[in-house]
């Protein structure tokens, strides 16, 4: 079984910047597709960002050219950096990685963007 951990979440400004991390239990090396998807009480998880194991790279239309999805298989962590943030960002994000046909998740960590 594989454990995934979200951190960097938090309060920020709009406008501001936070960088989120997934660190997982094991070598993600072998991982298929990893992403991000958020999530507002009453309303469906959305993608936020997706990135494939052969490189190729979705986002949200929300986010484009404010987010930038990433991963550093020597770290065993993918990650989130969130620029010009804006209230309507507001919300759980999950990380999920694919492992050996299993979709995995992470338990959400919560960024508030208000002034």
């Amino acid at each position: 079984q594989v454990q995934l951990v979200e951190s960097g979440g938090g309060l920020v400004q709009p406008g501001g910047s936070l960088r989120l991390s997934c660190a997982a239990s094991r070598s993600i090396v072998n991982f298929g597709a990893m992403g991000w998807y958020r999530q507002v009480p009453g309303n469906e998880r959305d993608l936020v960002a997706q990135l494939t194991s052969d490189g190729r790279i979705t986002y949200g239309d929300s986010v484009k050219g404010r987010f930038t999805i990433s991963r550093d298989n020597t770290q065993n962590t993918m990650y989130l950096q969130m620029n010009r943030l804006k209230p309507e960002d507001t919300a759980v994000y999950y990380c999920y990685g694919n492992f050996l046909g299993t979709h995995n998740w992470g338990q959400g960590t919560q960024v508030t963007v208000s002034s």
